[in-house]
């Protein structure tokens, strides 16, 4: 037990003095802080600007389109009478031109002059086409502005139904009024326990998990790859395997990088807690409103079996990488052995959205149990929906016997491959290493 200990301290002390784990645990809590913060921000500013205002309507339609059209864009509903003095909602009102479609030319020659000179920022063109609702034509400075472009496309619809309502002697203001309903649909979940909050947050959070441990499962996973490739060719573990055995070395390794992985883990939850305490500040201090948001209710069972999960994740995984280093000779080599372990998690990810839209389905249930997926997808479940407690019982128990077997797969490999050099073996070599008794 003392070795055991002294090589997971050497493992933990080693890969927490280094400046990239430093790094990487100050870098995590920030980019979780950009991803709440950034696309919050951005929405908020990719609405329609006020250069769409600023539009000159060309109108060859003789039917008045134009006119109507300025008077939406500006944000007076569509099909009733503006009071000339009265106040716009959304802007000032775009300038209208009717003109002659043989003048149409001459026109836009006019208006591209008037945009190059920065009098205008663009101009429309409305013809018997946009008022059959097929076509409308924009040319200006926002033709690259997707929340300008979907305002003035949604502003044109607006105001051809609002004629063609008219034309069926239907009040298109009524129409409007009666049909607009802004509603907002708020969720939450009950659980045995009772309310769980909001059901979107369990959404977000859920997902939030997955990432992190599939992150932390592939990063130290590969650490420990690693590791044992660098011991290898360095010949330090002909050094060591004097004095330790290879089940405790390979213990120790596992254990001290899996201690790493946890201690940023606890860093990255706590300082994104902060963090996210901070976030309506910081959107007061850029102008954008913070978005309500409630973390879902975590019990300290709930949270233990999060722990259980990532560790025997590790575990598995770890153990798995550290048989790949153990068997190969240089780092291409070692690139090219754990593609299928790193296959293994990868496809574990590419099931998060499946399982989020039906987390009691059996495709969720299946992968749950599945060992190399139930480490992510079991969490993942856990923080959406309720799962019964045979079903945790034996997803941990068919992953701790799985980490069990690839423990012992990866010793026997990790014995004999750690002190092996020059050819690569193959499956079959691996398979007498597996079996070697001496």
């Amino acid at each position: 037990m003392a070795k055991l200990w002294a090589v997971i301290k050497r493992e933990y002390v080693e890969r927490v003095r280094s400046k990239w784990f430093l790094i990487s645990t100050l870098l995590g809590p920030v980019f979780l802080g950009a991803i709440i913060i950034i696309p919050t921000y951005i929405a908020a500013k990719s609405r329609a600007g006020s250069a769409i205002y600023d539009t000159v309507i060309l109108d060859v339609t003789k039917k008045g389109f134009g006119n109507r059209l300025a008077d939406v864009i500006a944000g007076a509903p569509a099909g009733r009478e503006r009071m000339a003095n009265a106040p716009v909602v959304g802007g000032p009102r775009p300038t209208v031109r009717t003109i002659d479609p043989s003048a149409l030319a001459q026109a836009e020659s006019t208006a591209t002059r008037e945009v190059m000179r920065k009098e205008h920022n663009g101009y429309v063109v409305v013809d018997q086409r946009t008022v059959d609702g097929e076509a409308v034509r924009y040319a200006g400075k926002s033709a690259t502005s997707i929340p300008d472009m979907e305002r003035l496309q949604r502003s044109v619809k607006e105001t051809v139904l609002s004629m063609r309502l008219e034309a069926a002697g239907i009040d298109a203001a009524k129409t409007r009024d009666l049909t607009f309903i802004p509603l907002q649909l708020s969720t939450e979940r009950i659980t045995e326990r009772g309310r769980g909050g909001s059901g979107m947050a369990s959404v977000i959070f859920g997902y939030v998990i997955a990432l992190l441990l599939y992150t932390s499962i592939m990063l130290y996973g590969q650490n420990v790859m690693g590791g044992v490739l660098e011991e290898k060719t360095s010949r330090v573990a002909e050094v060591v395997m004097s004095s330790v055995s290879t089940n405790t070395l390979l213990g120790g390794k596992v254990l001290g990088v899996g201690a790493v992985g946890l201690s940023q883990q606890i860093i990255w939850v706590i300082v994104s807690y902060l963090m996210f305490k901070l976030r309506a500040p910081i959107m007061a201090r850029l102008g954008v409103p913070a978005a309500p948001f409630a973390f879902p209710s975590i019990t300290i069972g709930v949270a233990i079996l999060f722990l259980l999960f990532f560790l025997l994740g590790f575990i598995f995984y770890s153990s798995l990488f550290a048989a790949v280093g153990s068997s190969v000779n240089t780092e291409q080599e070692a690139k090219q052995a754990a593609t299928p372990v790193i296959l293994l998690n990868v496809s574990s990810v590419i099931f998060v959205s499946p399982v989020l839209l039906n987390p009691t389905g059996r495709l969720a249930e299946v992968l749950s149990l599945l060992p190399f997926s139930a480490p992510i997808i079991m969490p993942l479940r856990m923080a959406v929906t309720a799962i019964a407690p045979w079903e945790l019982a034996l997803s941990l128990g068919i992953l701790a016997a799985s980490c069990v077997l690839t423990v012992w797969i990866a010793s026997r490999i990790y014995r004999i491959g750690l002190l092996m050099y020059g050819k690569r073996p193959t499956f079959r070599e691996l398979g007498r290493w597996v079996t070697y008794r001496g």
